[in-house]
């Protein structure tokens, strides 16, 4: 599966997993299938909130970076992902509208799928790993 530059569906993505072995599997497929084309990889949601807080300081260079996608991991230490999008919600609004945020996850848990589908921001809950299909029903 090659990509061509710029025939990407997305300009950027961004991945929010503890796991790096899942963070590189998933980068591979998000840049395989022409979903985006540049992936940001973050193993915390605290250091992924500083890179998207970083953004709204520099408003010329915020539209070339804000994700157009996040997937998040909901089981991560120090900050789950729950945690996360309450932290999300205090983001400026360019990132908030333009960001969808995809919660994946190897939860089976009915709770946590219940409480993401009553997140506002959280577009879709699926579980890991990324395909072609989930990426193609996004």
């Amino acid at each position: 599966m090659k990509q061509k530059k710029n025939t990407a569906k997305y300009s950027t993505a961004m991945l929010v997993d503890d796991n790096e072995i899942d963070n590189f599997i998933n980068q591979k497929m998000l840049e395989g299938t022409g979903f985006a084309e540049k992936v940001f990889t973050y193993t915390s949601g605290i250091s992924a909130l500083e890179f998207l807080k970083n953004l709204e300081r520099k408003t010329n260079a915020m539209q070339d970076f804000v994700p157009d996608y996040i997937f998040l991991d909901i089981n991560m230490p120090m900050m789950d992902g729950f945690q996360f999008l309450q932290e999300f919600e205090k983001l400026s609004s360019v990132i908030t509208e333009k960001s969808k945020i995809a919660i994946l996850t190897t939860s089976i848990n009915p709770v946590d799928q219940k409480n993401s589908e009553k997140n506002a921001w959280v577009s879709i809950f699926v579980n890991k790993p990324l395909t072609e299909k989930i990426l193609e029903d996004l």
